[in-house]
């Protein structure tokens, strides 16, 4: 069978992996999945017990959570190294390198900002608290991301690569939340352009919008995620 995506809205980090996807061009389908509704269902828990996306369910049908382990199922596949480098290559490494901190130190800095818009119960003073914390936090791990990046097109080499898919869905969590100017970072809004501007991210951001979009033809289709759930849940 192949390999089903299922990615969330709105503004998931999950977007990058559809672009992933789009720039391997292997066959696979994608399940869209309301991150602030039917992700919290108790059913969903039956395909991540964290009620998090994304989810891949393999080949064998087995669901796979983290996007972390995901990038690795893709690049393990990735026979004509389209989206990641030879192994051991001091290119591979560089990717996990960065790949590593965007997922980790990266992301985890707009916790606190996620949290002052999503939790309703939250006084007036904690929100500001949190949102100031998490204004600095994004700043600073904006600076050193900017210190690590060289002066290629994409964060690694000529071609954008996973480290690009698991970036281009966090990256625009700055803008979302108002923290500061893309241009503060001129090597990373260099970057970000490039990578916003390839067809792959046009195509998964439309879909993320619910718009219909004509992508590589490596999709499959959509898979409603009741039957992800009722076919590969546990």
């Amino acid at each position: 069978m192949e390999p089903i995506l299922v990615y969330g809205f709105p503004a998931g980090s999950s977007m990058g992996l559809v672009a992933a996807l789009e720039w391997l061009g292997k066959p696979y389908r994608l399940c869209r999945v309301d991150m602030l509704g039917e992700m919290r269902e108790p059913s969903y828990a039956r395909i991540n017990a964290r009620h998090e996306t994304p989810v891949l369910i393999t080949d064998t049908g087995a669901p796979l959570s983290e996007t972390m382990a995901i990038a690795a199922w893709l690049e393990a596949r990735d026979d004509e190294r389209r989206i990641s480098f030879a192994p051991r290559s001091a290119e591979a490494d560089r990717m996990h390198q960065i790949m590593a901190y965007v997922n980790t130190g990266f992301t985890s800095a707009f916790g606190p900002l996620w949290a002052a818009m999503e939790m309703e119960e939250l006084t007036p003073q904690t929100k500001e608290a949190l949102r100031a914390f998490g204004r600095d936090a994004v700043i600073e791990r904006h600076d050193r991301l900017e210190a690590m990046v060289g002066d290629g097109p994409f964060l690694v080499g000529e071609r954008p690569s996973l480290a690009d898919g698991v970036l281009v869905g966090v990256a625009r969590w700055l803008d979302f939340h108002e923290v500061a100017s893309t241009e503060r970072w001129p090597k990373l809004a260099e970057i970000r352009r490039r990578i916003e501007a390839e067809p792959a991210v046009a195509y998964a951001l439309a879909l993320e919008s619910g718009e219909d979009a004509g992508g590589s033809g490596a999709c499959l289709g959509h898979v409603p995620l009741h039957e992800v759930i009722e076919r590969y849940g546990k």
